[in-house]
């Protein structure tokens, strides 16, 4: 497993204990699904066998190339695994532009009007100058800091599924399960 952080192993296996098993429920979007990677993001990650028999390893390459390396989660992971981890989380469940852009628009809330460190763009991409906001948060208001903005994470993923779930009726078949296993506070 070279190339894989420790952080990176960790959220790997609280992720895949959260979403592990085989899914194909006629209302999910996703579709047929395994690990929390549905049949599309596999199939553009190069997977070409069935979904129930992916292997493990290979939901693992996955979520490494195509989520945690996208993310630039090592970088914030360097600051606080915990934050990755829910950066990470998200970003499987509800994809990674909406984790990014979750992780800049609190961060810029949590700055004091600029006082801690500088806004960052809200683009979702979370590159240098987000992981440099995190360690000003991590700087300036510590231990503290970082729950509330793990806190915060929680709170914008909940919100996202309530109002996913009032636009798309379907959706409401799952919001039981998304606030109780992912939604910590």
């Amino acid at each position: 497993m070279t190339g894989m952080s420790n952080a990176f192993l960790r959220a790997f296996r609280e992720v895949v204990g959260i979403e592990g098993r085989y899914s194909n429920h006629p209302a999910d979007s996703g579709g047929e699904t395994l690990y929390g990677i549905t049949l599309a993001t596999a199939r553009a990650a190069g997977y070409s066998g069935p979904m129930k028999l992916m292997p493990l390893s290979e939901a693992r390459r996955i979520y490494k190339r195509e989520f945690w390396d996208k993310l630039n989660l090592d970088a914030i992971a360097d600051t606080s695994p915990e934050v990755a981890l829910e950066v990470f989380e998200q970003g499987v469940n509800m994809g990674i532009a909406r984790a990014g852009r979750n992780l800049q628009s609190a961060l810029n809330v949590l700055n004091r009007a600029g006082i801690d460190y500088p806004d960052v763009s809200v683009d979702g991409k979370v590159g240098p100058v987000t992981a440099r906001a995190l360690f000003g948060l991590s700087q300036r208001r510590k231990t503290d800091g970082l729950k509330a903005l793990c806190r915060a994470l929680n709170v914008q993923q909940g919100a996202f599924y309530l109002e996913l779930a009032g636009r798309r009726e379907k959706d409401e078949s799952f919001v039981l399960g998304w606030l109780l296993n992912r939604v910590a506070l």
